[in-house]
């Protein structure tokens, strides 16, 4: 199989007969073999009912149903299961992606040699109340991850090799740094194309300031993990070790002073009348504490099931 899309969904009952028929189009025009995953997460409306109308209408349409309400990371990371094309595509569902993109990003893919391919909405119709925080997030994003050539990390529209996606676990809310993820699993050849971003046309956004607060959190405890994930004593324990000798010669340096005031006869208090000496005390009582956790962690990253389980390339034995 050519191509899997995969959608995840929230309540956009309205426009998936419109977003189906659209895709369904571009694939028959280009000759492409496929299937349309539908990812429905927890969705109110009827959602649901649309997704097995379709279904029933054209086998190529798939479709997965949470429960309840999760997430866009869990139901990509559910969708990316289930896939069998050699290309990927996510999409939103609310046809701000354009179907039309795909040719040209499954060519990216297949004859480029690109791993990822993100689109970058350079033209937008959303509000300057959402274009502002994502132009901030996205600079961030580029610094921290150190992937400079994508200017927009969250665009739903993507392409992947389908080993990608094998090979990348998509939980919380990291759908926005999958770029990142996919470069800390090792494929680097990640690339950007400029893609058609269209007016919303059904339903409401779901997007909120919530959403940019925790983006840079997330952003933080992904770097964190990437840069200190299994070996958590060179942070920790750096840092504990900083401050419980910045505590150690603090207190060396009060009591110095009193022993000098008293063989030079000068008026003296005692060290535990000094603020600088609880202030010691308390670095290196924090220093310990921090050198004691990286040591917990090293503890629980030397015994963690696969710790020594390496993504293997190719192999000539």
């Amino acid at each position: 199989m050519d191509i899997s899309v995969v959608v995840p969904l929230y309540n956009e009952a309205e426009s998936l007969p419109e977003l189906t028929a659209w895709i369904e189009r571009v694939m028959r025009e280009n000759g492409f073999t496929y299937e349309i995953i539908f990812m429905n997460d927890g969705s109110t409306d009827n959602s649901w009912e649309v997704i097995k109308q379709l279904s029933g209408k054209n086998s190529c349409v798939k479709g997965i149903c949470f429960r309840r309400n999760y997430g866009k990371s869990p139901a990509l990371n559910t969708g990316f299961r289930h896939v069998k094309g050699d290309v990927v595509i996510t999409m939103d569902a609310d046809l701000q992606d354009s179907p039309d993109e795909i040719p040209a990003l499954y060519k990216m893919i297949t004859e480029e040699g690109y791993d990822l391919v993100s689109g970058w909405k350079k033209k937008r119709y959303d509000p300057l109340s959402k274009t502002i925080p994502t132009k901030l997030f996205n600079a961030t994003a580029r610094a921290v991850s150190g992937i400079k050539n994508l200017h927009d990390f969250n665009c739903g529209l993507k392409a992947y090799r389908r080993k990608v996606v094998e090979r990348i676990e998509v939980y919380g809310d990291m759908h926005r740094y999958i770029p990142y993820l996919a470069k800390n699993a090792g494929f680097t050849k990640i690339g950007e194309k400029v893609v058609q971003h269209q007016a919303r046309k059904y339903g409401t956004s779901k997007f909120g300031l919530n959403r940019f607060v925790n983006g840079y959190l997330d952003l933080g405890t992904l770097w964190f993990l990437s840069k200190f994930g299994v070996k958590p004593m060179h942070f920790f324990g750096l840092l504990g070790t900083l401050m419980f000798l910045l505590g150690f010669v603090s207190v060396v340096i009060v009591g110095a002073m009193k022993l000098y005031n008293m063989h030079a006869g000068n008026p003296y208090t005692l060290v535990t009348d000094s603020p600088y000496f609880y202030l010691s005390l308390t670095a290196m009582i924090l220093g310990t504490q921090l050198f004691l956790a990286g040591f917990v962690g090293e503890l629980v990253s030397r015994n963690a099931a696969g710790r020594n389980d390496y993504e293997i390339e190719e192999e000539l034995l």
